[in-house]
C-alpha cells in the first residue's frame, strides 16, 4: 500500500513540475530592418558624436553604424539582446558598447540627435 502511495505522489509531483515549465507562445513585434536601422540622414547626424573607430592591430573593429543599428533595433522592438538579428553583429558586442555609451553619457546625446528622447534604452541584465 505504501509503495503505491509513493508512486502516485511522485507521479503527481512530476506532472505539477512539468506544468510550471509550459510557456506561452512568444509574441514579438514584426518590424522590417529598414524600419529599425539607421537611415543615411540619421547616420550623418549621429556619426560626429561617436568616438573614432579603432583600427590597425588585432581583431577588426565592429562598425559603429552596424552596432548602433542593433542597439536601436533592441530599443525600438523591446526585444532581448539575444534576439538581435545577426546582421547587426554579435549581441554581446552591441550590449558592451551600449553599456559604455550609457556610462559616458553618449547614449542620451545619440537619442537627442535622432529626436528620440522618449525612446527607452534597451533592457539591461540585472546585476
Amino acid at each position: 500500500m505504501a509503495a503505491r502511495c509513493r508512486k502516485t505522489n511522485r507521479a503527481t509531483r512530476s506532472e505539477a513540475r512539468q506544468s510550471l515549465y509550459v510557456e506561452a507562445p512568444l509574441v514579438t513585434t514584426a518590424m522590417a530592418s529598414e524600419e529599425v536601422g539607421l537611415t543615411d540622414e540619421q547616420w550623418v547626424l549621429v556619426s560626429p558624436l561617436l568616438p573614432p573607430q579603432r583600427g590597425g592591430t588585432g581583431r577588426p573593429p565592429n562598425d559603429h553604424r552596424e552596432v548602433l543599428g542593433g542597439i536601436l533595433w533592441v530599443a525600438r522592438t523591446g526585444s532581448s539582446w539575444r534576439e538581435m538579428p545577426e546582421e547587426y553583429g554579435k549581441w554581446e558586442s552591441a550590449y558592451r558598447r551600449y553599456e559604455l555609451w550609457v556610462k559616458q553619457g553618449l547614449w542620451q546625446r545619440i537619442l537627442r540627435a535622432l529626436g528620440e528622447e522618449s525612446l527607452p534604452g534597451p533592457a539591461k541584465k540585472p546585476n
